[in-house]
């Protein structure tokens, strides 16, 4: 981890602009990722999550390690065992002047779940909760068993106004419903061109320091850098691996670096016996070897997880053996990266019946994660020098979230196996847990990102009995125990850990974030 030297202090020297300091300053960022939409709630997507935190404000807050703090509510505490109370911020307004009051937050909460044809919603953090209006700045969270995370699930909810809450996901996108509290109001949207905000200045918090930010999407890596060089923007994310090296040497650039906690995994199809994208070899049809736990662990075996790092990430990254990083709740102290093993993958793959492999293809991204499609080039070449002939069809991430969840005419996953990421938005295990590993129910709230379809009631009953468990030493362990058995099922075949890199125009730094997110109130002069 060479490269993250220069930028493990990035906040040190640095002051950040406050309400006092608000100037008519313009911010503009270059975008690694677009955000799919607008409407908060369509889709949890890291993207769609960061932009819409300018807008819409949370009951509770994170900060850049994503602890907690008061939001739109200034205190939650549980009143009962199964039940929540929140305490509402009085006095704040929606940016078309209107209150905000327990309405709002009992509509959102219904909403959220549910938002028609969202490629993955919110439901893995609201479902088995029911809201309920005390007063118009109290309300209840109310569970069916003692829920001790209700602040971290809580957290990740964008808080509308009633007046949207009957509105489309097309009103968001084009302005009319896209009205919340945040220190930022919308100005306009063009897809695949510009998101432009300015400044909410009666905003309850901090003003903040930007009178207007303008998001440019800019998918290419060079052309990224391209712009920031040429001035035609003051700050990138996504920074391209290739490039840190250069541009640490380039005394008008500023480098901000961190660990994230998204792991970039590999999901399997577990739950159909022809799958689509699996053949025999030769092209004809096969009953699909990756339900077959020794052909996940000899694919696992046949990734080399520091080859990934060191020459498709340029040491930028963590080799990763399960779903958060050292240091986040619910990680096990037990757990070992998958050692790079190809001569032990073909005899597993023999041993289950394939001494010659099979054929398959891996879809991924080519526009959301760092150097997402070179990943999925190098899994297929490890994959197919164990004989699994393995060939790469990446898309644009608009294309590719909606196949990936539910594009088959069955409204099934439509891909056999993809690359894919996740990052921990309540911030500890509990969340890939629930939402890639536990078997899909729609109902309940779980597995809303099982797109495997990977289903183990052992592991279900670890997953459902940490989040019932108030003491968090217990949950730490049964999370820990939840992660294990998940990998030792090759449930998800985790590859690394990203670490992320924002570049800014010389007098501008950026406190850089677990949760990636990139916000123009966190851009900050020296």
């Amino acid at each position: 981890m060479r490269k993250l030297t220069a930028a493990t202090a990035v906040a040190a020297g640095i002051l950040a602009f406050g309400a006092g300091a608000a100037l008519a300053e313009k911010l503009t960022i270059g975008l690694a990722s677009e955000p799919t939409s607008l409407d908060p709630h369509f889709h949890n997507l890291g993207p769609n999550n960061a932009m819409s935190v300018h807008i819409f404000d949370r009951l509770i807050a994170q900060d850049e390690k994503q602890r907690l703090s008061p939001g739109l509510a200034v205190s939650w505490k549980p009143v009962d065992d199964l039940t929540w109370e929140f305490k509402l911020r009085e006095g704040v307004k929606f940016h078309d002047g209107s209150d905000f009051t327990a309405d709002d937050v009992v509509c959102t909460m219904e909403r959220a779940p549910d938002v028609p044809n969202s490629p993955s919603g919110y439901g893995t953090y609201l479902k088995g909760k029911e809201v309920i209006k005390i007063d118009d700045y109290t309300v209840h969270f109310k569970t069916e068993a003692p829920y001790p995370l209700m602040g971290n699930d809580i957290s990740t909810i964008p808080v509308i106004s009633e007046l949207g809450c009957n509105s489309a996901t097309e009103d968001f996108n084009a302005g009319t419903a896209a009205v919340g509290t945040g220190p930022f109001k919308f100005q306009s949207y063009t897809p695949g061109e510009s998101i432009v905000l300015v400044r909410n200045d009666d905003y309850w918090g901090d003003v903040p320091a930007w009178s207007e930010v303008e998001f440019r999407p800019i998918t290419s890596g060079p052309s990224r850098v391209a712009s920031l060089l040429a001035g035609d923007v003051d700050m990138i994310s996504g920074v391209p691996t290739t490039d840190i090296a250069t541009l640490e040497g380039n005394a008008d650039i500023q480098l901000s670096q961190g660990v994230s906690n998204r792991v970039i995994y590999l999901h399997m199809d577990q739950f159909r016996e022809n799958s689509p994208f699996v053949k025999a070899n030769g092209g004809g049809d096969i009953k699909n070897p990756l339900m077959d736990v020794r052909v996940r662990k000899a694919i696992s075996m046949a990734i080399s997880r520091d080859a990934i790092v060191d020459r498709v990430m340029e040491g930028v990254a963590l080799p990763a053996g399960q779903l958060l990083p050292e240091g986040f709740f619910g990680v096990s102290d037990k757990l070992d990266v998958v050692a790079y093993d190809p001569e032990g993958a073909k005899a597993l793959l023999a041993e289950a019946g394939y001494p010659d492999g099979f054929e398959l293809t891996i879809h991924g991204p080519n526009d959301r994660y760092i150097n997402d499609a070179k990943i999925a080039e190098a899994i297929a070449q490890m994959l197919t020098r164990v004989g699994i002939r393995t060939a790469v069809e990446t898309m644009p991430r608009s294309v590719y979230f909606g196949r990936a969840s539910k594009g088959s005419p069955e409204g099934l996953p439509e891909f056999s196996f993809i690359l894919v990421g996740w990052g921990a938005g309540s911030g500890e295990a509990s969340s890939p847990l629930k939402s890639l590993i536990h078997t899909y129910d729609k109902d309940a709230g779980f597995g809303s990102s099982n797109r495997g379809r990977h289903s183990d009631p052992e592991t279900d009953a670890l997953i459902e009995e940490a989040l019932r468990t108030v003491d968090d030493e217990k949950r730490q362990d049964l999370l820990a125990q939840a992660t294990e058995r998940a990998i030792e099922n090759v449930a998800i075949i985790p590859t690394h850990f990203q670490v992320n890199t924002w570049a800014a125009r010389k007098g501008l730094s950026y406190v850089a974030r677990t949760d990636e997110y990139t916000l123009a109130t966190g851009v900050v002069k020296e």
